[in-house]
């Protein structure tokens, strides 16, 4: 029988392996030959909160002068991009033009290495300001008192707002940095005005569109309602909500012709935000009847979320919600979709109450979630 002792030596002999055991080593093998000498590359991804500039995950060069990073302790899978430091000049395709995000896989090793080659960078260019005379900046620095900090918040007024008299649903969308203006976008916009305006001169339907900015740095924190150990995030998601029931919207209402009822009320996200928009749209059914979830990020608090669904007692028997996300986004994307549909079935909630759109050419950028917006939308307008 190995005693104590022997069982801590053996285990201590263990650890220089164990600290090891998931690293991976990006090594990109080819760059375009209009990549500037002194150039910095760095690594954009799902690990870092999509910053193109990110100090930790900044390319160095080895011997042979080929840019290398080491990731320690990555996950079995991310999506990533390359970029020169912003996201103006990112990889793309040889001529210049986008490309979707790669995505890594752990294959089993314990060290991973993984050879990838850039072909060509986007042309660095201006962008315009492309807001249609409908939006407005409602404040650059509406108070979040919950989280005791300021927010940019934008406003979608349907064209016939100042003329019909009537009031209007409103919709709460997250990112609103990428909603109306390509100028402020992430990696472009999702073009809500331009949507809303044609869907209104087609069909007569719109909303009030209310955009609020995440937060940057905080918006991992600020979107999810749980804290996440890899990420080193502290879940500030309640008073997030918190704010967008009770200090936004009452002002909203307050300020603009509005419906105020909870079957009049939808609030809007993708990714993160599609995380945050479901748990708001659960919380507080009472207030935020109808959810549109894009690509959401549920595997971010995947086990904190089934069990808050599992034993959360409200019930959403006149809530509805419309998902929709692309199959091939991320491996645990559509399970991940299904259980939390099963889950929303124990609430009262009928089948004819959730509306799951999984799309084979879907991809977790705003170029899908902009083609999906109308009819999402139309549908959560019913």
């Amino acid at each position: 029988m190995i005693g104590l002792k022997s069982l801590f030596v053996i285990f201590m002999m263990m650890l220089p392996s164990l600290s090891h055991a998931q690293n991976l080593t990006i090594k990109i093998t080819r760059c375009p030959l209009n990549t500037p000498a002194d150039a910095d590359l760095y690594l954009a991804s799902d690990l870092n909160n999509w910053n193109p500039k990110a100090g930790n995950f900044h390319f160095k060069k080895d011997s042979d002068g080929q840019f290398i990073l080491d990731v320690k302790n990555p996950p079995s899978e991310f999506q990533f991009k390359v970029t020169q430091g912003s996201w103006q000049t990112a990889e793309a395709a040889a001529d210049g033009t986008a490309i979707p995000n790669r995505k890594y896989i752990r294959n089993g090793k314990s060290n991973d290495t993984l050879k990838i080659q850039i072909l060509g960078w986007e042309a660095e260019k201006l962008r315009a300001h492309t807001a249609l005379p409908n939006v407005k900046v409602l404040s650059e620095n509406f108070s979040v008192p919950q989280l005791r900090t300021t927010r940019k918040v934008w406003i979608y007024l349907p064209p016939d707002y100042d003329t019909s008299g009537k009031k209007y649903p409103v919709i709460y969308m997250q990112d609103g940095q990428n909603l109306f203006d390509d100028y402020t976008s992430f990696s472009g916009e999702w073009g809500v005005d331009e949507t809303l305006n044609r869907m209104f001169s087609e069909t007569g339907k719109s909303a009030i569109v209310v955009g609020i900015d995440n937060g940057g740095a905080e918006r991992l924190s600020e979107y999810s309602p749980w804290n996440n150990e890899r990420y080193k995030t502290s879940g500030k998601g309640d008073l997030y909500v918190d704010f967008l029931v009770k200090t936004l919207k009452p002002y909203i209402d307050k300020t603009y012709r509005t419906e105020r009822q909870a079957s009049k009320t939808i609030i809007l996200g993708s990714s993160m935000g599609g995380l945050i928009s479901l748990y708001a749209a659960v919380k507080h059914p009472q207030v935020v009847g109808k959810a549109g979830i894009f690509s959401p990020a549920f595997w971010f608090a995947s086990d904190d979320l089934k069990k808050y669904l599992n034993q959360n007692i409200k019930s959403l028997k006149n809530s509805r919600f419309y998902i929709v996300a692309g199959k091939n986004e991320d491996d645990s994307m559509v399970p991940e979709i299904r259980s939390v549909k099963t889950s929303l079935l124990h609430k009262k909630m009928r089948e004819d109450q959730i509306n799951i759109k999984i799309d084979e050419d879907g991809t977790h950028s705003e170029v899908y979630w902009r083609r999906e917006l109308r009819q999402a939308i139309l549908w959560l307008l019913q």
